[in-house]
């Protein structure tokens, strides 16, 4: 099942909660397949959090941009358990335009303008005009994707990918770093997943995101510098080197891992 059809499996239907709920309050997910929008309605249950994550990470995936999150008809929220929306948009911050956007006219997340200010926060609006604003404000450039094999042969197109792109963005002090890292990502795929992949990149502002998606959820492990007699397992220490932030999402049915790359790293560091 794909990441869209796994989010469309809860559009209409009652996601689990606690038995205590009545089923006329509990929450429920619609999410349509690259529509960029998730709605909710219902009451929101700490027991519903995997379940609703996993409908907004499969959402953000898949729309390849920010996602409006409409909790219009959303009438309560449990203690904490709004804290949902700000685990699953700190988990996306580094994707290539990913995001998210609350629609909460309501406030129903209870946070309101009391709350302190978090940067890595989803953006909360209480009018669709409001929330389509910020939508808009949050686009950049649309990513371009490349779906691969996992064989010898497909670090080298996503080589070509990251060449072309930071060329057309006018990023080029990012092609070497771009190039290393892409290429540690995806042979760790072929190497340890053994899955198809898929090859995202996005630039921002002086930056280029990279983001491979593949279908094995055992996320990588990076324990620092390697012993200078050990053989191999540098290839995080790599992509530590060259990426200003990088890191792993489990998703549905595999994992993203992702990295930052700034060209002003690169111009400052001395050759």
């Amino acid at each position: 099942m794909s990441w869209a059809e796994n989010a469309a499996a809860h559009s209409g239907s009652a996601v689990p909660t606690d038995r205590r709920t009545p089923p006329e309050v509990r929450c429920r997910v619609e999410a349509g397949p690259g529509t960029g929008t998730v709605r909710l309605d219902g009451v929101l249950t700490r027991a519903d959090g995997e379940a609703v994550r996993d409908a907004l990470l499969a959402a953000v995936w898949e729309h390849a941009g920010p996602v409006l999150v409409d909790l219009t008809g959303l009438r309560g929220a449990e203690p904490s358990a709004d804290r949902v929306f700000a685990e699953a948009h700190r988990a996306v911050a580094g994707w290539p335009t990913a995001g998210l956007v609350l629609l909460d006219p309501a406030e129903v997340t209870g946070r309101g303008g009391s709350a302190p200010l978090d940067p890595y926060a989803p953006r909360l609006c209480a009018t669709l005009a409001e929330a389509r604003a910020a939508l808009a404000g949050a686009r950049s450039t649309p990513a371009v994707d490349v779906d691969l094999a996992p064989v010898v042969g497909a670090a080298r197109q996503a080589r070509a990918l990251i060449g072309a792109s930071c060329q057309r963005w006018e990023l080029p002090e990012l092609v070497e770093p771009g190039c290393i890292a892409v290429t540690e990502l995806v042979n760790n795929v072929v190497a340890h997943a053994g899955t198809t992949m898929t090859v995202r990149l996005a630039p921002q502002v002086g930056a280029l995101r990279l983001a491979v998606r593949d279908r094995s959820r055992r996320l990588p492990s990076y324990a620092g510098l390697a012993p200078p007699t050990s053989t191999g397992g540098r290839g995080l220490l790599l992509i530590d080197t060259v990426a200003r932030r990088w890191g792993s999402t489990a998703v549905p049915d595999g994992k993203v891992v992702w990295c930052v790359l700034h060209a002003e790293d690169e111009l400052s560091f001395p050759r």
